[in-house]
């Protein structure tokens, strides 16, 4: 097999591996279930809450709905704009929380900023997106509790964590049976995690079994600013110790194919709201049981498809005259890894690295060790990439080996084909002899770089989902590796890089897929116009390293050549049987040829 055919070969398998990457990230395909009923397709939370379904899916109008203004029954009903709007300051975000619910229903954070503004801090529970934090109560037949559209009371207090180390807000509700609810939200200093308690006091003269729900609602429209060119999740995601972490994708919670993968029923687990480089996750504590859910919410608009996802979690029995609480810790934040970990088992695995987690995963944690060496995610990946090709540098050797050896024969085998044209068959032959004679793997350049694909991939994916690149400089014009080179001076050069390493390898004999070559490194970089900084670095740090090792390589193969040519022929190279075209000459002008024919005449 001619080697000159399988590089282009090679690009057109690293691309359908690309291809099926991206096709996998945004596809992410569930399994189909079979022959399910609609009741076993929608989460139903216990006998005792079934009766409260609308409560928790949010489903139906203002009017519809039972509502409580300050804490009594009323029969009007409660919109969000009668609601009052707390805005609570802390070193690191903003928080929106409106007395409807008492649920947070914006959230600003200080230090990273909006995508494509710069100005402006990134709002992560956005109001444009549907996006809310909604909890509630829901208790048996007959029992009237406050949930996330009951408007609630709040006790006067500061609104700025200021030199504290810790700020709560206290909203209240009661009912006319005599049962009366804090929901007490805890902020701290240096944190996104928000404590949210709920405290029930049983005033009235019966036992009183409740449950509190914790959910997410969201549409199903991806962060503004999200590339185009970069598809990652977005959407809730749960793990529990059997089925691990699972995403659920707001078109199986549209189509109601979400029994197979939703964990219902547990002991443990959590559930989050997962976008590119963030997440917000209700983290239940121990091993009390908890029950999840999903479900579609009908919308006035209905021009977007919203979902709400969600936890189910009881209170103890409580006897007339007692209390309760339950406390259930909500982070909002950035996916640091390293706080995620702390936070919650499995946490870590909503920062998304696609099929090559395994892979990707410990690269990253390689790269976050440099980082604390160098100070700078810029230097970090630089280095990274050169302990990488480091890693690779005998797999390389080998392939530039083979591809310096095969770039030596060329005129000869561009000789073999003008010359057994018409015999495929004869050139196959001719060709596996000089391989044999030169001692050249046809092989030889491509398996090593096919062995070195997933690494590229998985560093790929590394790249691409660690928050930390976001707004992080490197130097002079980079002042964020997550986002693309404002003047695209990276992918240029990282174009010319590539045609530099193009030029470097053997010249395909057919005119085609010598032309198909020569684009490859075109459209390469006009695909990489639009990618983070971060990750162009990294192609071109390896392909300026690719092209010293090939440069290196290809001219101590040369000079060997040269060398043994001139011991064997006094002087003559080896490919004196081709002129300075590389076409054979007249059987006259090569005598070995010559030879060779006539001994296969006689045969």
């Amino acid at each position: 097999m001619d080697n000159r055919r399988l590089i282009p070969l090679l690009v057109f398998i690293f691309s359908l591996i690309m291809l099926f990457d991206a096709w996998y990230k945004y596809k992410n395909p569930k399994p189909q279930p079979t022959a399910v009923t609609q009741e076993e397709v929608t989460p139903q939370p216990s006998a005792a809450l079934r009766l409260e379904e609308a409560k928790i899916s949010g489903e139906g109008t203002a009017a519809s709905l039972p509502q409580r203004q300050s804490g009594q029954a009323s029969a009007t009903a409660i919109t969000a704009d009668q609601a009052e709007t707390l805005t609570i300051h802390t070193d690191l975000y903003s928080a929106d929380i409106s007395t409807l619910g008492g649920d947070i229903v914006r959230f600003e954070l200080n230090r990273y900023k909006a995508n494509g503004d710069k100005e402006k801090n990134l709002v992560l529970v956005d109001p444009a997106h549907q996006y809310a934090v909604q909890t509630g109560l829901v208790g048996s037949k007959g029992v009237a509790l406050p949930y996330h559209k009951t408007l609630f009371s709040v006790a006067p207090g500061p609104r700025e964590l200021g030199e504290r180390e810790e700020l709560q807000i206290v909203l209240s509700a009661e009912s006319d049976s005599g049962i009366k609810v804090n929901k007490i939200l805890s902020f701290k200093r240096n944190s996104y995690e928000i404590g949210v308690t709920y405290s029930i006091e049983n005033k009235s003269a019966q036992s009183l079994n409740a449950h509190a729900y914790f959910q997410f609602q969201r549409d199903d429209a991806p962060p503004s600013g999200e590339s185009k060119m970069v598809h990652t999740y977005t959407g809730p995601a749960f793990f529990d110790s059997e089925k691990k972490y699972q995403k659920v994708s707001f078109s199986d919670i549209e189509k109601g194919k979400t029994a197979d993968t939703l964990p219902r029923k547990t002991d443990n687990g959590w559930l989050a709201m997962v976008q590119h480089y963030f997440v917000a996750a209700w983290l239940p504590q121990g091993h009390s049981e908890r029950e999840f859910y999903v479900r579609k919410i009908n919308t006035a608009s209905g021009d977007k498809p919203v979902a709400a996802a969600g936890v189910i979690l009881p209170f103890p029995e409580i006897a007339p005259g007692d209390k309760a609480t339950l406390t259930v810790p909500l982070y909002v934040g950035p996916q640091e890894q390293a706080q995620l970990k702390k936070l919650a088992e499995g946490l870590n695995l909503v920062v998304d690295y696609g099929w090559l987690t395994v892979i990707a995963a410990p690269i990253f944690q390689v790269l976050e060790w440099i980082h604390g060496l160098v100070g700078n995610w810029g230097w970090a990946i630089v280095v990274l990439t050169i302990i990488i090709k480091l890693i690779f540098f005998p797999l390389s050797a080998a392939s530039y080996k083979s591809m310096a050896k095969m770039r030596t024969v060329t005129p000869r085998l561009m000789a073999l084909k003008e010359r057994y044209s018409d015999d495929r068959q004869r050139l196959n032959q001719e060709m596996m002899k000089l391989y044999q004679t030169e001692k050249i793997n046809p092989l030889g350049g491509c398996l090593p770089i096919l062995v070195q694909i997933p690494v590229f991939i998985a560093l790929y994916w590394a790249l691409l989902g660690a928050v930390e690149m976001r707004d992080a400089p490197w130097i002079f014009w980079i002042h964020d590796l997550s986002s693309a080179d404002p003047y695209y001076i990276l992918p240029v050069i990282m174009t010319l890089t590539m045609i530099l390493q193009t030029r470097l390898n053997p010249t395909p004999p057919d005119p085609i897929q010598a032309k198909m070559m020569m684009m490859m490194p075109f459209i390469f970089g006009v695909m990489f116009f639009f990618f983070p900084a971060g990750l162009v670095l990294y192609w071109v740090v390896n392909n300026i390293l690719s092209i010293a090792q090939q440069w290196q390589v290809t001219r101590m193969i040369e000079k060997g050549k040269s060398h043994s040519g001139k011991a064997k022929t006094g002087g003559a190279a080896p490919e004196a049987a081709n002129d300075e075209n590389g076409k054979a000459k007249n059987p006259e002008e090569r005598p070995d040829e010559a030879k060779r024919e006539g001994e296969d005449a006689s045969s």
